[in-house]
C-alpha cells in the first residue's frame, strides 16, 4: 500500500515572537509544506493573538503555503484584507458563519483556497451541503483559543466520519487537524483520516524542530 502524503503545518502561535524571522526561516528550511497562522479576536475565542500587520510581514518572509485560520466573528469583513496580506488558504469557523456557503464563495472569489473549521462539539454533518465547495476542513482537536492543550480522543471517530462524508460526496477537501498533536499520537490521527497536521508546541519547543517536522511528515 502506498504511503500517505502527510502535510505538516507548524503553528506560528507557539513560536518565539522575539525571533519571528528566524522561526519562519526554520520552517522554510524544513520539510513542512504549510505555515499555520492563528488569528484570534478575543470574542469568538477567549484570547487575542496577532493580526494583519504580523501576517503581512510573515508571508513576505515565508516560502511555504500560508494557512490562515480565522478564529474571529464576522470573518467576511476581513477576507479581502487577509488575501492582500498574503494568505493562500483562509479558514473560517462554521460556528461563526451564519451564511457559510457565501463565506466559502467569497474566499474562493478572492483567489484563495477555502477552509472551514469545526469546534470539538460541532458534528461533521453540518458540512454535508457545502463539502464539495471546501478545499480544507480543519477539525479542532482541542477547544480553540490557546496552545499547549491535550488532544481530545473523540476526534478520531470524528475524523473517520468526515472521511466517509468526503468520499460519499466525491469531494476533494483535505482534512486538517489542529491541537495536541505529538510525535506519539500523529500516526493514529493520520490513520483516522488526517492529511494535514498542525503542530505548535511539539515543533517550536523541540531542541531540533526540523527533525520533529520530518518525523511528523513520515508517520
Amino acid at each position: 500500500m502506498e504511503k500517505k502524503h502527510v502535510i505538516v503545518a507548524p503553528s506560528l502561535l507557539a513560536a518565539n515572537f522575539l525571533e519571528l524571522a528566524k522561526e519562519v526561516d526554520m520552517v522554510n528550511r524544513s520539510e513542512a509544506e504549510w505555515l499555520h497562522l492563528d488569528v484570534m479576536d478575543g470574542r469568538f475565542v477567549p484570547n487575542i493573538s496577532f493580526g494583519l500587520p504580523v501576517i503581512s510581514q510573515v508571508t513576505r518572509r515565508a516560502s511555504k503555503v500560508c494557512d490562515v485560520h480565522l478564529m474571529i466573528e464576522h470573518p467576511e469583513q476581513y477576507a479581502e484584507a487577509f488575501q492582500k496580506a498574503g494568505a493562500h488558504i483562509l479558514t473560517v469557523h462554521a460556528e461563526a458563519c451564519v451564511h457559510l456557503h457565501r463565506n466559502i464563495q467569497q474566499i474562493k472569489s478572492l483567489g484563495m483556497k477555502a477552509g472551514v473549521a469545526l469546534n470539538p462539539h460541532t458534528p461533521v454533518q453540518i458540512l454535508e451541503n457545502v463539502i464539495r465547495d471546501i478545499d480544507v476542513v480543519l477539525v479542532m482537536s482541542v477547544n480553540p483559543g490557546f496552545g499547549g492543550q491535550t488532544f481530545i480522543p473523540q476526534t478520531l471517530p470524528k475524523l473517520r466520519r468526515l472521511r466517509a462524508l468526503i468520499n460519499e460526496h466525491q469531494a476533494h477537501a483535505l482534512i486538517e487537524v489542529d491541537g495536541g498533536i505529538t510525535v506519539d499520537n500523529a500516526a493514529g490521527i493520520v490513520e483516522a483520516g488526517a492529511d494535514v497536521l498542525v503542530a505548535g508546541n511539539t515543533v517550536f519547543s523541540a531542541s531540533n524542530p526540523e527533525a520533529i517536522i520530518k518525523q511528523l511528515r513520515n508517520v
